[in-house]
């Protein structure tokens, strides 16, 4: 999308400063040769400091090997909130946002066109019509396009050659503000949108049919980590989504390689299993989120790193990691990242009570850390992280310390059962939820895994108890999100994911299977 472009605004928290993710976008506008026009927006915060934010983006463009004229950045100080910007910043407020649209005339450079050469336009992004179907999306580089002409598409192949493919032009669209509108003819330094090629893909190059010339290749970051998307095999399957089986799973991902070019699917173990990989936790997460609801219901494994050969060594992904947190949470948060090798880059206080550490950690490490650092901060901190580089591999993934606890029966979870099994741990689950045998329902106090049944029914007699009527208040379930579910699990265990529901199980629903290979594996580690 960065190749369409010819400028790029760098907007930057007035208080927080460039993040993580800022350094990785603006090291690719960088490299795609935009010029930045900074923006420092919430300038209303009473805790703002813009000039300290303004020397933080001119170390990171430094960092990031900028040329002088991207640091020579020219700034804007707005409320995108209010409304407002202003070229100067002395605690006044500006009337409106045309300081910022005056920024981009005046520094922005016009595109470089070659109207009365053959045409040229590079595929940069990926659309979808039911009527239409695929729609590429792209700058024209060079010459005009027409609706209904004759073009060659010129396809790059994995072994370094190229396809040259005859096809014509059924539809041409234009860009207008946030729209689309029909257009006859479109010249080179515009964008716009193409479909009726069936075989369209990102990177592909739209060519006069007698001058088929491939633009160079669009390069796409590797994923850096990969999860195993099952069909969800539980005794709940299809009790609350629209698409369980394999075809379906499988249909939904093929779609979403068409426009998300970070994803890689490929076949699992079994006909059930896809090997799905991303650039992050995130980047999976967002994918399940959207497949959840759309009404799909699946079952996903541990977030595995994606490890790489380099020079014969085996490297693993590095990461930046920025944790914003008060001032009295920095020792728990600094014993955290200790505990997973992490580095210590900068510890700033920040002077409201709040201090800003930025650490480099491997992408192993970082697996389940944000819910430790969450509950160290009492819910105040913020984590921010970002790929850096590979590196040689340092060691084995934190495991998780506590065990769980794993239903035995299939039914409704009672309060008589809870009220037992409180001070053996932390519930997921709370009175009236349903549950399966398998299911993981809570966190055990200590590190070993333990079978309960947590759809027991209070006895019925007639003796009366001296604490019949007592009455006993039950501790909250603790509830966990998609992200956490996919941090919290271990090997053994997948998250299942339906349009209602978040559940942990054990991958191995049969209690007497968990504890055959429980065997198997220990006797296969005392053998070895």
């Amino acid at each position: 999308v960065l190749q369409m472009a010819d400028g790029c605004l760098l907007i930057v928290d007035a208080y927080e400063g460039p993040m993580p993710q800022t350094r990785f976008v603006l090291g690719k506008a960088l490299e795609a040769g935009l010029t930045p026009v900074v923006v420092i927006n919430k300038c209303d915060r009473p805790d703002g400091d813009p000039d300290r934010v303004i020397g933080e983006v001119f170390d990171l463009l430094v960092a990031l090997g900028a040329d002088d004229h991207a640091l020579d950045f020219p700034v804007v100080y707005s409320s995108a909130r209010d409304g407002w910007a202003t070229d100067e910043w002395d605690g006044t407020k500006g009337t409106d946002l045309r300081p910022v649209f005056e920024a981009i005339v005046h520094h922005v450079p016009h595109p470089d066109v070659y109207i009365e050469k053959p045409l040229r336009m590079q595929i940069t992004t990926l659309g979808f019509s039911e009527y239409v179907g695929r729609i590429g999306i792209g700058r024209v580089y060079q010459g005009v396009v027409h609706a209904g002409q004759p073009i060659a598409l010129v396809k790059h192949q994995e072994d370094g050659t190229t396809k040259i493919v005859k096809a014509k032009v059924v539809t041409l669209q234009g860009f207008e503000g946030l729209g689309k509108i029909d257009q006859s003819r479109i010249s080179a330094g515009n964008l716009c949108a193409i479909s009726g090629i069936a075989d369209i893909d990102i990177g592909d190059t739209i060519c006069d049919p007698d001058h088929p010339e491939a633009m160079d290749e669009v390069a796409i970051d590797e994923p850096t980590i990969s999860m195993a998307f099952r069909v969800n095999n539980s005794p709940f399957s299809g009790k609350e989504g629209d698409f369980v089986t394999s075809r379906q799973v499988k249909s939904r991902l093929e779609k979403e390689l068409e426009h998300n070019v970070a994803l890689r699917v490929e076949p699992g173990r079994t006909m059930d299993e896809f090997i799905v990989s991303g650039r992050g936790v995130l980047h999976l997460g967002i994918l399940l989120e959207t497949m959840r609801r759309e009404g799909f219901e699946l079952a996903v494994g541990r977030p595995i790193v994606i490890e790489r050969e380099i020079d014969g060594k085996l490297h693993e992904p590095l990461e930046e990691l920025v944790i914003d947190c008060p001032d009295t949470g920095v020792g728990s948060v600094m014993q955290l990242v200790g505990e997973r090798k992490g580095e210590v880059v900068k510890i700033e206080p920040r002077g409201d009570g709040m201090t800003h550490c930025v650490f480099e950690i491997t992408s192993r490490a970082l697996i389940g850390l944000r819910g430790p650092v969450l509950t160290a901060t009492q819910g105040e901190g913020i984590v921010h992280h970002t790929f850096l580089k590979f590196v040689p591999i340092t060691g084995e993934r934190p495991r998780r310390i506590a065990g769980v606890m794993i239903a035995t029966e299939t039914g409704q979870v009672t309060a008589h059962a809870c009220e037992g099994l409180h001070d053996r741990g932390i519930l997921f689950v709370k009175p009236g939820d349903q549950v399966y045998a398998g299911q993981i329902v809570g966190e055990h106090n200590r590190s070993n895994d333990i079978t309960v049944n947590i759809v027991k029914m209070k006895k019925l007699d007639n003796i009366r108890s001296s604490t019949k009527e007592a009455t006993v208040t039950l501790k909250a379930a603790r509830s966990i999100s998609l992200e956490q579910s996919l941090e919290y699990i271990e090997d053994d265990e997948l998250v299942e994911l339906t349009p209602k529901s978040i559940r942990l199980r054990k991958a191995e629903l049969n209690e007497s299977m968990r504890k055959r290979a429980d065997r198997q594996a220990k006797s296969a580690a005392a053998g070895g």
